[in-house]
């Protein structure tokens, strides 16, 4: 446990369960629900054969009723439903930030606003205050909806280190006109953390996020970094990810050695109908309990070599890969659609 009483668990401690936020006829992902769906239920097969799964739905009984003709019965015991209507599906942005306390879980419901006003998220916005309406977590909820943050731009080390990005904390429609001192100050205030590596370089085409740090780089046990670099000097991404790769090498741990280091590959180039660019990555894994959900692409070599570093990254974890290439189409991924919820928090 960190030297603080109270602080932002790594995603590796031990989990209660993971959230998702299942995809409907009215979110963006109508023209491709059959796909996006598939996907979703590969998830939850994943997640609800080790651990329980809790799924937010407008439509429960409908979704219940399509997991029974795909999971096991031993599976369908470990899901519970929150019902709520939602604008969307990425369940790291919109879902609870948990602090864990000698008091108990301190459950942090920060602002979403759609990634800087892009998108609607009114309804999403509102989703944890209806799970806490519907007793499904214990622990004291804090209202922090007067300030922007998403779970997809901080990791922690569980140790009082957040890593993040300033190309999304400072983005435009976010927290203006907060100075980054002022909104660091604001952010190891509520997280309870002793300092912030703030990563200046790196980005993907087609990201929505402005840079969300679990689509470049995390933190994983044993003061590991996996970072996404990029190897083809043509690429769009090779100096932005290089120089990403440069600072990471700059920064220390809280005692002052520098971090293990591990490369994960750059998908190769997977654009939409219109030709626009799909933010693939390798990053944007979960943490169970003992396995890693690892998005994969439907490339051979890359999914293998992905996998390979994942390994050596999270020695002891089963590596399984889901085939997230309907996600990307929405410019998410694995990671994105879930939030896992430390180990002490379900009421069911």
């Amino acid at each position: 446990m960190p030297e603080s009483s109270t602080y932002l668990p790594a995603e590796w401690h031990e989990q209660s369960a993971v959230q998702l936020t299942w995809p409907h006829s009215n979110t963006d992902w109508q023209p491709i629900l059959e796909d996006v769906t598939r996907c979703y239920i590969d998830m939850a097969k994943a997640i609800a054969s080790r651990e329980r799964l809790i799924i937010v739905a407008p439509n429960p009984e409908e979704v219940e009723h399509l997991l029974a003709n795909n999971l096991s019965d031993e599976s369908m015991q470990r899901i519970s439903f929150c019902k709520a209507p939602t604008n969307d599906t990425w369940a790291r942005d919109h879902g609870f930030i948990t602090l864990l306390s000698p008091n108990g879980p301190r459950l942090l419901d920060f602002k979403f606003n759609g990634w800087g006003e892009k998108f609607a998220a009114d309804l999403d916005n509102c989703i944890c205050r209806r799970m806490a309406e519907q007793n499904i977590f214990k622990g004291d909820y804090e209202d922090h909806l007067d300030f922007v943050l998403e779970g997809g731009s901080i990791e922690s080390d569980g140790k009082g280190t957040i890593l993040t990005t300033s190309h999304c904390l400072l983005a435009p429609h976010r927290n203006q006109p907060l100075s980054q001192a002022q909104i660091e100050a604001r952010l190891l205030d509520a997280l309870h953390a002793k300092r912030i590596l703030w990563l200046d370089h790196g980005y993907l085409a087609g990201d929505d996020t402005d840079s969300h740090i679990d689509t470049l780089a995390r933190i994983c046990p044993n003061d590991t970094i996996v970072f996404v670099g990029c190897r083809d000097i043509d690429d769009e991404h090779f100096e932005a990810l290089l120089n990403m790769r440069m600072q990471l090498e700059s920064f220390t741990t809280a005692d002052g050695r520098p971090y293990r280091l591990l490369e994960l590959p750059m998908a190769d180039a997977m654009y939409d109908e219109d030709g626009e660019r799909l933010p693939a990555t390798y990053a944007n894994y979960l943490v169970l309990n003992d396995r890693i959900l690892l998005p994969t692409y439907n490339q051979p070599d890359n999914d293998r070599a992905a996998t390979e570093i994942m390994r050596l990254a999270y020695p002891g974890y089963q590596i399984v890969g889901i085939d997230c290439s309907a996600l990307v189409r929405q410019h998410g991924s694995l990671h994105c659609s879930t939030m896992q919820i430390p180990q002490g928090l379900l009421y069911l």
